[in-house]
């Protein structure tokens, strides 16, 4: 499984991508709001930093619009995945773009029925929320495992993203599933690197060696 980093901060994608673990980045609206800089800015910073690919989002909400902005999004690197929402409007810019060459990752899918619909539809990618499921008191984790039973049994090309990730449990249980990538919050990833004996084990590596040195 592929990880992503989900950020649109630069200094968190420069350190991440120089462990050499990402292999590119997910962004969208409030994201960017963060860090209070120019859209198309950012959006061609993280694509000099980062080899693969990086969704940037359509704001608009009907479909000439969404094909329109998704172009002008697409044009700013060959790097770009335009981000559409799964909605009636969704889907067919998702058609339209697909159709015109330019890459999509459906956004707020919440069911396996509406990854299927976007995947039809000529999406690229579907990024199945996985906490933002769990946050209804539902199983997130469960929504991603039907859409990769769907998807395989029917040799779907779409790849699966599994998106809004709370913790490493979620990302080691979507790599199980088999999803094609998961995308990651800087925290998250940070988590994934820390374990407790890691750590007492480098401490006692040192301790020994000041030891020895005596």
């Amino acid at each position: 499984m592929r990880l992503f980093i989900d950020t649109a901060n630069i200094e968190e994608i420069r350190e991440v991508n120089n462990w050499g673990v990402i292999s590119g980045v997910t962004t969208n609206p409030s994201l960017v709001a963060r860090e209070g800089r120019d859209f198309a800015t950012v959006v061609r910073e993280i694509c000099d930093l980062v080899e693969g690919p990086v969704s940037a989002e359509v704001l608009s909400l009907h479909t000439d619009e969404m094909v329109r902005e998704g172009k002008q999004l697409a044009a700013l690197h060959p790097q770009v995945v335009v981000k559409i929402p799964v909605c009636e409007a969704g889907l067919a810019a998702i058609r339209q773009l697909s159709r015109q060459g330019v890459s999509t990752n459906a956004t707020l899918v919440f069911s396996a029925a509406q990854a299927l619909l976007a995947a039809r539809a000529g999406a690229s990618y579907v990024s199945p929320f996985v906490g933002r499921v769990d946050d209804t008191g539902n199983d997130g984790l469960q929504v991603l495992s039907e859409i990769v039973t769907v998807f395989d049994h029917y040799l779907i090309d779409t790849e699966i993203i599994a998106a809004s990730i709370r913790h490493p449990v979620h990302v080691v249980e979507a790599a199980k599933m088999g999803a094609h990538i998961a995308t990651v919050p800087y925290s998250v990833l940070k988590q994934m690197v820390r374990h407790p004996l890691t750590e007492v084990g480098i401490t006692r590596f040192l301790d020994d060696w000041k030891a020895a040195q005596r």
